[in-house]
């Protein structure tokens, strides 16, 4: 995989045409914020969505702007006025810099090595490209661009970390820098970072979870060290990962996020943060699994590709063609034990059974999405059901939970503490005897069907404690059987005893049912919030015994 020399002049392939075009259309917007007072100190910065001028958007425009100035196939190749606005967003981060090299997060992180870490993996590229395709006409960008990066070097050489992807993140900054600026400072840094071992499970995922953003963040710093350090045996942890995350796609090219640790649990995201690192190994490795799921991202997300673009222009080997691509796996069952998941699919229709978490389940038919099914009982505030242990038994997968509640007696006469006054805290409640001594024991059992899936409820326990059960699903559908159950509740339906439901969205539908509905008490004490989302509730009491099925 060698590097073309005149990468300028070597022909592009449309999926990288279409992401120069992409980025085009960002670079308009992304001025729109710029600082245009010179009285200001942050003239020639660029402000975020609050009005706050900060790094971040700074580099988000010189990013942009690069890409574009260096691309023929650009309308904004090399413009002289673009190119001024560059370097003027240059000096504004070299103004906001700290002494010690780092720069701030604003919304969070101060003096922050990790927040600098991403800036300089993100900024040497650019550095790259503008050498590359001229550096006359780029002489004061590459100048204070090589300010900015030395600053950074010692910063990062000597800076901590906080997060387990800021390892990986740093390390990535600092080889790129060694390949630029080759300092062995840099690279024993990195071997520091990387005597800590990579954080991957036996599942292939890392630490964090996160499926949207820091595992496929991981993956690219790693191929980046891998590359940049010549340590091969870091691409093993890349390729466990890309296999796995080969599971954790929906049919619709959405990526599955509820057993996430980090800030994108739940959130509805695509898979194009993984297109870098499929594609490098895909042609690597000749391996045709990697090349479908390229070609997967193409087909659903690649706009979003564009924030990768500086990889692409940096290396033209990854224009080459991919290797044929393999069939992608759409009938599965697969269970991921450390990560909490369960993952079944058959088709166009896909489910996720997750423990240790509120929303145990999520049934995915196309565009049609049911995104979390809760329950809770008005259990003493503490009934909101989150199982535990995924557990297979014949062809079920079950999880349960048991709760205990009681009362106390009076503290016993002769161990009250002196000088208590009745001080509620001075009598602690386990040394009191226990009384009247309740309890609830929640289950789940969950099967496939000929055409779906089904889910047995049970709680037990207690008697005559209201249950509420939610079918949580994605905005924008339209509903049949349910009922909506008042004007001011636009987003709670009702499904009456033994009545089915339809979902349906762009084409696509989900039945469920059968429904229960024997009170009104949605929200239930102790029960999670309502999310902003259309739930059709099911309710009852307890002993609840309920089976629902979906297809």
């Amino acid at each position: 995989m060698a590097r073309p020399t005149n990468f300028v002049n070597k022909d592009k392939p449309n999926w990288l045409l279409t992401l120069i075009k992409e980025n085009d259309q960002r670079v308009e917007p992304l001025r729109a914020l710029r600082v245009l007072d010179t009285a200001l100190p942050a003239f020639g910065g660029l402000t975020d969505g609050y009005g706050i001028p900060n790094v971040h958007s700074a580099t988000s425009f010189i990013r942009t702007a690069v890409c574009a100035l260096v691309s023929p196939e650009s309308k904004y190749h090399r413009s002289k006025s673009l190119a001024k606005e560059v370097e003027l967003a240059l000096q504004y981060m070299l103004r906001i810099q700290h002494k010690d090299g780092t720069v701030d997060l604003l919304s969070t992180n101060f003096h922050s090595t990790p927040d600098l870490g991403f800036i300089v993996k993100w900024l040497v590229p650019e550095y790259i490209l503008m050498q590359r395709a001229d550096a006359g006409f780029f002489k004061t960008q590459l100048e204070s661009l090589k300010t900015f990066l030395q600053r950074a070097g010692e910063a990062l050489i000597v800076g901590g970390i906080h997060t387990p992807n800021h390892r990986w993140v740093v390390s990535a900054a600092l080889t790129k820098l060694y390949e630029l600026l080759p300092d062995p400072r840099y690279a024993a840094r990195v071997e520091e970072w990387l005597a800590e071992q990579i954080d991957m499970d036996e599942d292939g995922q890392y630490t964090e979870r996160s499926t949207y953003i820091y595992s496929p963040l991981t993956n690219r710093t790693l191929i980046t060290i891998a590359r940049g350090l010549k340590k091969p045996e870091l691409y093993d942890y890349v390729r466990r990962n890309l296999d796995m995350a080969r599971y954790y796609m929906h049919p619709n090219g959405e990526v599955v996020t509820e057993a996430s640790g980090r800030q994108d649990k739940a959130a509805i995201g695509t898979m194009e943060g993984y297109y870098y690192p499929y594609r490098y190994l895909a042609l690597r490795d000749k391996n045709g699994d990697f090349a479908a799921m390229c070609r997967m991202i193409e087909k659903t997300a690649l706009p979003k590709v564009v924030s990768q673009l500086n990889y692409f222009l940096e290396d033209p080997s990854l224009w080459e063609e991919l290797p044929a691509a393999k069939p992608l796996p759409t009938e599965y069952v697969k269970a991921f034990p450390y990560s909490g998941l369960v993952r079944i699919r058959r088709g166009k229709w896909d489910a996720t059974l997750i423990s240790s978490n509120p929303v145990w389940l999520t049934f995915h038919k196309g565009n049609a999405v049911l995104q979390g099914v809760r329950f809770a009982a008005s259990f003493f505030g503490k009934g909101q059901f989150e199982g535990g242990e995924l557990t297979r038994n014949g062809d079920e997968w079950q999880m349960a939970r048991s709760l205990e509640a009681q009362y106390y007696q009076p503290f016993p006469k002769n161990n009250i503490p002196k000088g208590s006054g009745g001080n509620w805290q001075k009598l602690p409640r386990d040394d009191r005897e226990k009384s009247e001594i309740q309890q609830l024991v929640s289950s789940v059992k969950v099967r496939e069907t000929a055409e779906g899936i089904e889910a047995d409820i049970e709680i037990t326990g207690t008697d005559g404690v209201p249950v509420a059960l939610e079918l949580i699903f994605r905005e924008g559908g339209s509903f049949g059987g349910a009922e909506l159950l008042t004007a001011s509740e636009k987003d709670a339906y009702k499904l009456e005893s033994a009545k089915q439901g339809t979902y349906t969205f762009q084409g696509d539908t989900i039945t469920f049912g059968p429904g229960r509905f024997e009170h009104r008490n949605l929200h239930l004490r102790g029960a999670l919030p309502p999310l902003d989302a259309p739930a059709v509730y099911l309710t009852g009491f307890t002993p609840f015994r309920h089976t629902f099925r979906l297809s």
